[in-house]
């Protein structure tokens, strides 16, 4: 017999999908006479989930944006002479990094989603089309337009799924939901599920909610975000950016029926390095310990660490490679090693913006934000070997605030996009020290760690010009 919602929705599934903490805070609000006018959702973008459609029952794992288990299609997709098709009308790489592998993938291998297809009962998206459905108890299979440009079966200047490139990888567009504007109508919670009928106004994938959220609205304008990865956003406004660097051309937000662009480049480890350094080597306890240990040596000694754990992203995209650790000696310890990790994630950041200087974009300063800007060595760092100065907002969880400035427009809070920028205040700058010189030693360093470890060794080889 099947299931009543509430069945469905007991504690122990409350808890595991953290709707028991979303309902205690809602009614602690309630409490205190605080309504709320709608839901903005934000997620990671190419995690891919199938359900059953119509009951919402998930039918496999997650496979999340960093795994790489469709190298192979991805290389023989490749060898056909296929990526050019898809570079043109979705803006990305063959790369397992968006879900349309993963998706083929989950129809070869998983006999469950292959009799859902069957049925015409299968449902495939990203983590806000999961989560709109959960809470909807299944009405309603959606996405927004910044999710679907990330999954390479959607045609970025048409705004619809590609029927073609579904084709290819053998994904029944059947299964993938309507895709609406990032500020909208996309439903109503049901009250089973939060305990009130909530509206649900906006949804934006995690890199152009935080473009939003530091109020990157202006063509030219560029947010770096630092957290597991590190993700570099320029506003490219009307215009998709075909990039001869290997960047990605991705939607930056669409409202109102009209698209706004950005060209992106990807770090596939930026936090995630610090993790393992912590978890995987236990050179430090707490993240507190990071830029204490860090400053307490002048610089790496000569270590370079290429953290290549799930390959290279942008602009390498090679997901054949694998990390090094370069340059030991003798008087390289614990410190030496920690600062290492955190200039990797420095130096793939100017790789990217050398890589945007490549398509004829170099931006003047960089807005940032996530969990490891709150370090200030690493921001500092960070000036010094871009040549740039460097912004931090006081609100520095900006994907979050771009999530809930989305849903502000969508119920009406927000009269345009304006009323969001003039909200925006930097609550610390970083500028350029280091001596030119110096700098391209250390960034000659990297390029020849790099060429270690990458069988896409070209792209190490080109200098981005530096300020300074």
């Amino acid at each position: 017999m099947q299931k009543t919602r509430a069945e469905r929705y007991s504690d122990r599934e409350l808890g595991k999908l953290g709707l028991g903490c979303t309902r205690a805070v809602l009614g602690r609000l309630r409490a205190r006479g605080i309504a709320v006018a709608a839901i903005g959702i934000t997620n990671q973008r190419e995690t891919t989930i199938a359900w059953n459609r119509r009951t919402g029952q998930p039918l496999y794992n997650a496979i999340v944006w960093q795994d790489r288990r469709t190298a192979a299609l991805c290389r023989r997709l490749e060898r056909a002479g296929v990526e050019s098709r898809l570079a043109a009308r979705t803006g990305l790489r063959l790369d397992p990094y968006f879900s349309a592998s993963k998706i083929a993938w989950l129809l070869a291998h998983v006999p469950d989603v292959r009799a859902a297809a069957r049925r015409n009962e299968l449902a495939c998206g990203t983590v806000d089309s999961f989560l709109v459905a959960r809470l909807t108890d299944g009405r309603l299979h959606v996405t927004d337009a910044t999710n679907a440009s990330r999954t390479a079966l959607f045609d970025v200047l048409e705004n619809r799924w590609d029927t073609e490139l579904c084709g290819l990888f053998g994904v029944p567009s059947e299964c993938l939901p309507v895709v609406g504007d990032c500020a909208g109508d996309f439903g109503v919670t049901d009250p089973d599920v939060l305990g009130a009928g909530l509206p649900i106004r906006g949804i934006a994938g995690d890199q152009q909610a935080a473009l939003l959220g530091q109020a990157g609205l202006e063509t030219g304008d560029v947010k770096g975000t630092f957290g597991t990865g590190a993700f570099v956003l320029l506003n490219t406004g009307d215009r998709l950016v075909n990039s001869a660097s290997r960047l990605l051309g991705t939607i930056a937000y669409r409202l109102g029926g009209r698209t706004t662009y950005a060209l992106e480049g990807s770090v596939l480890s930026a936090g995630a390095t610090l993790q393992w350094l912590r978890e995987g080597l236990g050179l430090f306890t707490a993240n507190e310990d990071i830029e204490p240990m860090a400053r307490s040596v002048a610089d790496t000694g000569g270590v370079y660490l290429v953290p290549a754990f799930t390959g290279l992203g942008a602009p390498y995209w090679d997901p054949h490679a694998r990390g090094a650790l370069i340059g030991l000696s003798r008087v390289s310890g614990r410190a030496q090693v920690l600062r290492a990790g955190l200039d990797s994630v420095v130096y793939q950041t100017h790789d990217l913006l050398e890589a945007m200087a490549r398509d004829g974009v170099a931006p003047v300063s960089l807005k940032v934000d996530g969990g490891m800007t709150r370090n200030g060595l690493f921001l500092q760092r960070l000036a010094d070997v871009l040549g740039l100065p460097i912004e931090r907002p006081k609100i520095v969880e900006a994907t979050a605030w771009g999530a809930a400035c989305l849903a502000g427009l969508g119920c009406g809070i927000f009269a345009s996009l304006e009323a969001i920028r003039a909200l925006w205040r930097a609550e610390a700058s970083f500028e350029p020290r280091l001596e030119p010189r110096a700098r391209a030693r250390e960034l000659d360093g990297w390029r020849a760690a790099v060429r270690r470890v990458s069988r896409k060794k070209g792209r190490a080889n080109v200098r981005r010009p530096t300020n300074g």
